[in-house]
């Protein structure tokens, strides 16, 4: 491990996974209890340091001595593993800090796991945890590992012994703990560090990643999360650590048990399955669907060095599963390379005339180990190749393990990574436990293989992304303060429409111009100042979406029409006892493309930023992305090209192109209204119109939903803000329409 000269958050986990002794209170000599398999473990693990069982009862156990309390121990103990029922967790705990033990694993269950009783239980225990000064893995937790040859510390109940390696595991459940020690020795996986934390309450996954970056011998970290205990720490450590070593995560609870009903397209869309994804791309981390897959990456990542790009070669001696492979390339992401002419004629030289030289290459059946290696070489060789993919399906006469090993050995020192698929690795894998052999990773089908790349790929694009930071715009924070402070003090949850485009104005997001009314004769009015033709719709706290009521009328071109459209809608207010509803008059503002901007406060992730082609239908085609702020310009760069439409805003099909960047800006500005206003729990603007008008950016509708009003204002004004902003959006129509609303 690395030094560090102060005492920091990871140093303080040192007597956990480094101690010299350790204790396990709740010994037993019963096979198959928690207590006894512990002791086992840590013998069979051939534990460097003294272990002192704790039983009342008996003289010794696994013969070693044993002692009534911790107490009665003389020397000094690193680490105390408690494993007796939860009515006498307290009791030990004080035991442990009145010895001076600075590092438990609690393994018993019975706390927040439980319900509520269970939850105030654990928060006591916190408390005491933390009163003397201790650092606590779990409750509820299976152990840790630590394979590190002077330590060599198994302080769990699994019931199958870890393989050493470089692999830093955190799992947030202990069931699963077991089954992927099980797995990884299957896969002949090795560890340096495993931990199952269990409740985290006072270890979180944050904690163990520190200690994990800076563990010499874990080259990578997988993590099964169920919860984010604090994103925001998530967000800064990983986008740390994800510079160094890859991590591959998997976290489960993709379903929304409970939804709330969502005021906004936004709300709607913005899940927390959704806002996870989010969150891991911004970090740089590689989410896996499964536990499988997960272990299906980290091979790949553990053997093989980075692609320098998405190309993929594919090299096999059937054609089935040559195509399967391509369409999983093509389908996530990854593409197919363009071989050489120098490469395809060097093929033609020695393949049969039935083979194909084309990517995929098709080698067809008769291919021998020799065809493999020849054209291995070449595909490294070949600059247009980034990755490659070999697929092997034995035939009858043919050792498949054979094969492997000549190829894998064939391949040592290529700079490009390099993986197999070979049907019926099964049997390869069984041979491999009893022959220790340097192996490329090999997967069963060739979806499972491409499943790997794509995870080193997708790592080697991340990992190189350029470290910026937000960025911060010369806003008027204070007067935006007051709007919301007023009607926090007036009990509105839903701000008023002319209040909403007031204050997002202040963030340089000009609206179209228009005039809030209540009378046909105002309304008749603002028509003609305006000039048409204008846009008539209803504004109310209990309307959500207009266009479903059919509350927005577009195109009105006269007065007749005007005098018919405001009837029409007055009816409407009347039929949904509409009582508060007002009238917005709006310019119609003609443009070639409407997207959707919006943000909103998760109650786990905090504020999140939404962005996707606008209109009536977002929330059914929801074609949209997501991002946690705080957000920098390549996320909202990302954020842009991610969704499905990006080619349309590019000018595909006669499609009018639009300047993204001017996309990105106004991105940026909501991002920072979020943080400048932690109460705004949602703010959408849909349709934000573009066209060739000046300013060439325009909202025509947006709304804005308060949430608990914050206990001191957070807002600040920025030290050094963006001197010049590429679009100066800020003071675009300002001027008041009239004393009802402005623009």
């Amino acid at each position: 491990m690395s030094k560090s000269s102060s005492k920091s958050q990871w140093e303080t986990l040192l007597p956990i996974f480094f101690p010299k002794s350790v204790a396990v209170i709740g010994a037993s000599r019963t096979p198959g209890k928690i207590g006894y398999e512990i002791i086992d473990n840590l013998m069979k693990s051939r534990f460097t340091g003294k272990i002192f069982p704790i039983n009342p009862k008996a003289d010794a156990v696994h013969g070693i001595k044993a002692y009534p309390s911790i107490l009665d121990i003389e020397d000094a103990i690193d680490l105390a593993i408690i494993c007796i029922p939860k009515e006498y967790v307290f009791e030990a705990v004080d035991q442990c800090g009145q010895k001076g033990v600075k590092g438990l694993i609690t393994i018993t269950a019975g706390f927040r796991e439980t319900g509520e009783k269970g939850l105030e239980l654990e928060k006591q225990l916190i408390e005491k945890v933390e009163t003397y000064g201790m650092r606590m893995i779990g409750p509820n937790c299976m152990g840790v590992i630590n394979t590190h040859p002077d330590v060599r510390m198994n302080a769990t109940f699994a019931y199958e012994e870890p393989l050493p390696g470089t692999i830093g595991f955190i799992s947030q459940s202990g069931a699963l703990g077991a089954a992927i020690l099980s797995l990884a020795r299957e896969l002949n996986l090795g560890f340096s560090l495993f931990a199952s934390i269990g409740n985290k309450a006072n270890v979180s996954s944050n904690d163990l990643l520190e200690l994990w970056e800076r563990d010499e011998r874990t080259k990578i970290i997988l993590l099964y999360l169920e919860n984010f205990g604090n994103p925001n720490r998530f967000t800064e450590i990983a986008r740390r650590v994800t510079r160094k070593k890859p991590i591959i995560a998997v976290k489960s609870g993709r379903t929304i048990a409970g939804s709330r009903a969502a005021m906004s397209h936004t709300g709607a869309i913005a899940g927390a399955d959704i806002a996870s994804d989010a969150l891991f791309e911004q970090c740089g981390v590689i989410r896996a669907d499964s536990i499988e897959e997960m272990f299906d990456m980290a091979m790949a990542f553990i053997s093989q060095p980075l692609p320098k790009g998405p190309r993929v070669a594919v090299l096999t001696n059937a054609g089935g599963p040559g195509i399967m492979a391509t369409d999983m390339i093509v389908n996530s992401g990854l593409h197919m390379a363009e071989l050489s002419m120098k490469t395809k004629e060097t093929l033609r030289s020695f393949l049969p005339a039935e083979a194909s030289v084309q990517n995929p290459i098709d080698m067809i059946a008769s291919a021998t180990t020799q065809d493999y290696v020849r054209a291995l070489h070449l595909l490294h060789e070949d600059e247009n190749v980034d990755s490659i993919l070999i697929i092997n399906v034995p035939p009858i006469m043919a050792n498949p393990f054979e094969v492997a090993v000549e190829i894998s050995h064939a391949v040592k020192g290529f700079r490009k990574p390099v993986v197999g698929c070979f049907m019926g690795v099964e049997r390869i894998f069984r041979e491999l436990q009893r022959k220790e052999v340097d192996m490329i990773p090999l997967y069963p089908f060739p979806e499972t293989a491409v499943q790997a790349l794509w995870g080193i790929t997708r790592y080697a694009i991340l990992r190189d992304k350029p470290m910026d930071f937000p960025e911060r715009f010369d806003v008027d924070v204070q007067s935006a303060r007051e709007i919301l402070e007023r009607n926090w003090e007036e009990n509105r949850r839903v701000l008023p429409s002319p209040e909403v485009q007031r204050l997002l104005n202040m963030y340089g997001i000009p609206f179209a111009p228009s005039y809030t009314v209540d009378v046909l004769e105002d309304a008749i009015m603002a028509c003609r100042k305006l000039g048409y033709p204008v846009v008539m719709k209803i504004v109310s706290e209990k309307l959500v979406h207009k266009s479903d009521v059919g509350a927005v009328i577009t195109d009105i071109r006269n007065d007749t029409e005007a005098v018919d459209s405001f009837l029409r809608l007055k009816d409407i207010t009347q039929k949904f006892e509409l009582d508060d509803a007002r009238f917005l008059i709006q310019r119609m503002i003609h443009a070639h493309t409407e997207i959707i901007v919006g943000a909103s406060t998760d109650a786990i992730y905090g504020p999140l930023l939404m962005f996707g082609l606008g209109g009536i239908y977002v929330e059914v085609l929801k074609d949209v992305a997501i991002r946690v702020i705080p957000v920098t310009r390549t996320d909202v760069r990302e954020m842009v090209r991610s969704i499905r439409a990006f080619p349309l805003l590019q000018g595909a099909r006669g499609h009018k192109p639009v300047d993204i960047e001017i996309i990105e800006e106004v991105l940026l500005r909501i991002a920072q209204c979020m943080l400048d206003h932690p109460g705004i729990q949602e703010v959408e603007i849909n349709p934000l119109l573009i066209g060739d008008g000046d300013p060439p950016i325009c909202a025509v509708d947006a709304r804005l939903i308060l949430g608990n009003q914050p206990a001191t204002p957070t807002w600040r004004r920025p030290s050094a803000p963006r001197s010049s902003p590429i679009y100066l959006l800020s003071g675009v129509e300002e001027k008041a329409m009239d004393s009802g609303g402005s623009s």
